[in-house]
């Protein structure tokens, strides 16, 4: 036996004992893990492949739902047509639109009801009545206000977006711990100083998962809005197959939404991560 092959552990004898003992440990075998995030893609990818296979088989019938293969070969012919990039700016630009009035607005009003009792009593019995309308009963009042044209869907994006950061930029606000606002009031800070030093920082958090929640209201209410006479967008594209019993084209919207969604939702989650750099987290990669 030459001197450099290594000699098992004896049956029993653990590599830490083993070593103990003056023999070599045996050597241990090495796992090929994925990082979290690729972890993170492996149940969809199974899912897209058995959606595949069923489609492939027959089980599923291309005028129920098309397989994955025509789905991408639909998408990559829109974009190569500019189809979907020209409705795709069209949908975005009633987003960005809606959203900035939403989210400006659910601020502002959450400002307004969390740093005063007044106005508390004056702006959140309206607020919580207004939250509870289903967009679908505001569609026939907003198009007798505003019209057929952009107004309207913006409006409701704009409502949509509104309602999540209000509620929970009102809940942190309110949610500030006593003891901090107690603390700052000893070290001599006077209201505004108190507002800009404590209660929003502390409020920041809930304000940042209420845009979360608002970005995923925004897109919800595009999809309700663009049923509203529209000539241009993801949603009239969806409308437009619906017709011709398209469904690559559909999921193709469909699938549109869904990044675009997840996409706001990453960018906002990348600011969290930069402005609450500050706060320990629980959960460890």
């Amino acid at each position: 036996m030459s001197d450099t092959q290594a000699v098992p552990a004896p049956h029993g004898l653990l590599p830490g004992r083993a070593a103990e003992a003056g023999l070599p440990a045996a050597a241990s075998p090495r796992r090929l893990t994925l990082p979290p995030r690729l972890r993170r893609f492996i149940s969809p990818l199974v899912l897209v492949l058995l959606w595949q296979a069923a489609s492939m088989a027959g089980l599923i019938a291309p005028r129920t739902l098309a397989a994955p293969s025509t789905v991408l070969a639909s998408a990559w012919e829109l974009t190569l047509t500019g189809e979907l990039p020209s409705h795709l700016l069209v949908s975005l630009g009633r987003v960005l639109s809606g959203l900035g009035i939403g989210v400006s607005a659910g601020v502002a009003l959450a400002l307004v009801a969390g740093l005063s009792r007044r106005g508390e009593e004056i702006v959140d019995a309206p607020m919580q009545m207004l939250r509870t309308l289903p967009f679908l009963a505001l569609v026939p009042l907003f198009i007798l206000w505003f019209g057929i044209g952009e107004t309207p869907k913006i409006a409701l994006v704009a409502l949509g977006a509104a309602f999540p950061v209000y509620l929970t930029l009102f809940s942190g606000i309110r949610g500030v711990d006593p003891k901090l606002v107690e603390a700052a009031r000893i070290f001599g800070l006077d209201r505004r100083g108190l507002i800009r030093h404590v209660i929003l920082p502390g409020a920041l958090p809930s304000a940042l998962v209420g845009l979360r929640y608002a970005l995923g209201s925004a897109w919800l209410s595009l999809v309700i809005a663009e049923q509203i006479n529209a000539t241009a967008g993801i949603g009239f594209l969806i409308n437009d197959a619906r017709e011709f019993l398209r469904t690559d084209v559909i999921v193709v919207g469909l699938l549109v939404y869904a990044l675009l969604g997840l996409g706001a939702d990453a960018l906002v989650r990348l600011v969290e991560r930069r402005a609450l750099a500050w706060r320990p987290s629980l959960v460890k990669e």
